[in-house]
């Protein structure tokens, strides 16, 4: 399942409260499994600067994801015929959390990701109500890390890396790249820094690879093709030709085959001066012949004109053993750069893939964020759940979901465009058909299908 919805819904008393709601509610019919996706305590400013923000994350977002799904089609571009490894290749290899039972066992078939970790004022949220010991959660230093369980000296949890659909549903902010100390804005312009520069780094890398790769290309064009245009240089010897001679020179011409007979019998006639019997076959493809011919270096021209006028064509070709050894290790030195090139650039693309994904579910979160701030008011209280819908029940899992949280949102349940104008006024820059009562993104992570 490559579709996934990012929702936030405002808090209850607690978030475990509103996480139960809406599991419950998508529990009946399977209509989705959820992940909850907890986001720090990020600073949230003036009211106009939310309203700025919101419109500027909606232009970043297409922008980091236009970059991620650029760089994804360049590395399957650059596989050629191991392009059905693309897939395994896409990763997101920031830390992430996935179950280890160190007794043995299985992961949970339908694993319940915790709802934010840390305690925050705004958000209202304390780490995950399970305790069996009755005494109250102890506030953590405010990194948002989901776990399994509070139980810090058991092994339920080990770094690894991780496919994408892993990363989006265990996902965990980055406080060393994008320091929660920062404002909104700032969080936002070090993103499109970021990822500004890696766009620019693969538009360089990309013309230099696909220079080299159309050079190679071009020169082993040249070594197979039709007689009419493909190089000569590998059929010929140096026993063809009349070399070293003031009066004498040797001519390639290409024959058609049906024309042979005619060439053999009348190639002596074309003009005078010709050496007779000197013609030899030296190769044949299905269409073309190509023959040598002798004769008196001041009758050249004229035979060229004349053999044109019989559809005989003279190739430009003069043997030069240097030139033609320089030519053969061009084409060596060119496929000796490409696979020294490709190495490199394939690790390159794959890093740099990884650090545009991971920026780009950064930026989902700040929307999340800003849109919930928006949305709900203060003081921040609201839970972010990344939702996989089950294929066949998207629509009535839209309708519950519209069931469950229109109270929040007078204009859902309006039509026409009062609904359009009351989610324009708020500043969401929501059309009708796309603005629900609680904030919702999609995410395709599907970079293969599109790549």
């Amino acid at each position: 399942m490559s579709e996934y919805w990012l929702i936030s819904a405002p808090g209850d008393k607690t978030c475990q409260q509103t996480w139960d709601t809406l599991n419950n509610a998508t529990k009946s019919g399977s209509l989705s499994v959820n992940y909850k996706f907890p986001i720090p305590d990020l600073k949230v400013g003036t009211l106009d600067q939310l309203v700025g923000l919101s419109d500027d994350l909606g232009k970043l977002d297409t922008f980091v994801e236009g970059v991620t799904r650029k760089v994804a089609q360049y590395l399957g571009e650059v596989l050629e015929d191991q392009r059905d490894k693309l897939h395994e290749n896409l990763t997101a290899n920031n830390s992430i959390d996935s179950y280890s039972d160190p007794g043995g066992g299985e992961q949970p078939s339908t694993p319940s990701p915790v709802c934010d970790s840390a305690f925050s004022e705004h958000h209202g949220c304390w780490p995950c109500e399970h305790h069996d010991n009755g005494a109250p959660p102890t506030p953590s230093s405010g990194r948002s890390s989901p776990r399994w369980d509070d139980d810090e000296d058991e092994a339920h949890h080990i770094l690894t890396q991780g496919d994408l659909p892993t990363y989006l549903t265990r996902f965990q902010w980055d406080m060393a790249k994008y320091p929660i100390k920062q404002s909104l804005r700032n969080i936002a312009d070090i993103i499109s820094k970021q990822v500004g520069q890696i766009d620019a780094d693969l538009k360089m890398k990309s013309a230099a690879y696909n220079s080299l790769k159309g050079n190679l290309q071009s020169l082993e064009k040249k070594q197979t093709g039709s007689l009419l245009t493909r190089n000569l240089a590998d059929l010929v010897k140096r026993e063809h030709f009349i070399l070293d001679s003031e009066y004498l020179t040797t001519l390639l011409v290409i024959v058609p085959k049906a024309m042979f007979n005619d060439w053999n019998a009348n190639y002596e006639k074309i003009t005078d001066m010709i050496v007779p019997r000197s013609t030899q076959l030296v190769h044949q493809d299905n269409d073309y012949g190509l023959f040598t011919v002798t004769l008196f270096r001041k009758v050249v021209d004229e035979f060229k004109l004349h053999a044109r006028e019989r559809k005989f064509i003279v190739r430009e070709f003069s043997y030069n053993e240097a030139d033609l050894a320089a030519g053969k290790n061009e084409i060596t030195r060119l496929v000796t750069d490409k696979k020294k090139q490709f190495g490199p650039l394939v690790r390159w693309l794959k890093v740099n893939f990884s650090e545009c994904f991971c920026a780009w579910i950064h930026v989902k979160a700040l929307r999340v964020f800003v849109e919930s701030v928006l949305r709900y008011g203060l003081p921040v209280n609201f839970l972010a759940v990344v939702m996989v819908p089950a294929r066949k029940s998207m629509k009535k899992l839209r309708d519950v979901l519209q069931h469950l949280y229109a109270h929040l949102d007078h204009s859902a349940q309006q039509h026409g465009h009062a609904a359009q104008d009351n989610a324009e006024l708020a500043g969401l820059g929501f059309g009708q058909s796309d603005y629900f009562p609680y904030v919702f993104y999609k995410i395709n992570i599907d970079m293969v299908e599109k790549a």
